[in-house]
């Protein structure tokens, strides 16, 4: 038998070679939607996209997250995922060298939104607020009555939009509007705040520009400006903007109040928020690591100026 021969028939006996199997995916983005929609739960017609995992400071877990929409509805939720990909870990991760809610202060922006309170106050209060929510009037009114009263130094609150136009259909308007009042006057916003709460059971879908024509009259506004800049893209940006940061901070429903970061959704009476405010206080007076650090009063606005 010939070298060649033997070679081929030696080759012919070996047992044959299975081709090693590919290395799962650390990562299975269709895996880890599949799984969340089952965990919250997430209907069928419920969109559930999942964004790319990022470091985060859990030692062998990547940060994600994952957003759930439903037409212009949407929530997101983080999770922190191992680096095989097969635990799932929902849990808040706090840094003692920080204050506790740091990550919602490097979110919520104050610049150019309407404020009351003293500048480089404490502490900070931010609500999210919709003009044609109940829950929310009745907030407003008592924020309005008691809290600069109660803390005329420590504390200062700042508005932001956070229109549920899904289930409001004045709501939005509405906004548009006061973004285009403060614009004009900012002195005037908080007069509008209080206008369109006060009258929220008058005020409809219908009505709305007529109502807000109103009010602007009464304060010897520009009626045609503010129509106008209703209609602009300006304000329309600059609510877009207040909902986009609401939501970054998953901000579901109206009223939600952030006290130095520190998140309160829905109505809270007088007394559980005052004895918030108490507690993050003292915390400042020893930590000094939230609140304003600046005391310039500035009425300028991000619109562009004619």
């Amino acid at each position: 038998m010939k070298l060649s021969n033997m070679f081929f028939l030696l080759l012919c006996l070996l047992p044959a070679q299975t081709p090693a199997p590919k290395p799962r995916n650390a990562f299975d983005k269709q895996v880890m939607a599949d799984y969340v929609r089952h965990l919250v739960p997430y209907g069928p017609q419920v969109a559930v996209v999942v964004g790319e995992p990022k470091p985060s400071q859990v030692p062998g877990f990547k940060e994600v997250s994952v957003r759930a929409s439903l037409g212009s509805v949407s929530e997101d939720r983080n999770y922190f995922v191992s680096d095989d990909g097969q635990k799932i870990l929902t849990a808040a991760v706090y840094d003692v060298k920080n204050h506790p809610f740091k990550p919602e202060l490097d979110k919520l922006k104050t610049d150019f939104q309407p404020s009351i309170g003293t500048p480089g106050a404490p502490v900070v209060v931010v609500i999210f607020s919709d003009f044609e929510c109940a829950y929310c009037r009745e907030e407003a009114k008592m924020l309005r009555e008691k809290l600069v009263q109660a803390y005329p130094t420590e504390v200062r609150l700042y508005f932001k939009d956070f229109p549920l136009a899904q289930i409001h259909p004045w709501a939005r308007p509405a906004a548009l509007a006061g973004r285009c009042i403060f614009k004009q006057k900012p002195t005037l916003f908080w007069d509008y705040h209080d206008y369109m709460f006060e009258n929220q059971a008058a005020i409809n879908a219908t009505n709305v520009k007529e109502k807000i024509g109103e009010f602007a009259r009464s304060k010897s506004l520009n009626v045609e400006a503010l129509n106008a800049c209703v209609a602009g893209k300006a304000a329309e940006a600059e609510v877009d903007k207040s909902l986009a940061e609401g939501r970054s901070l998953n901000v579901g429903s109206t009223p939600t109040l952030f006290i130095n970061g520190r998140r309160i959704a829905g109505s809270i009476k007088w007394e559980g928020l005052q004895q918030l405010i108490d507690i993050e206080l003292g915390y400042q007076r020893v930590h000094k690591n939230a609140g304003e650090h600046c005391c310039q009063v500035t009425l300028s606005t991000p619109f562009p100026q004619k």
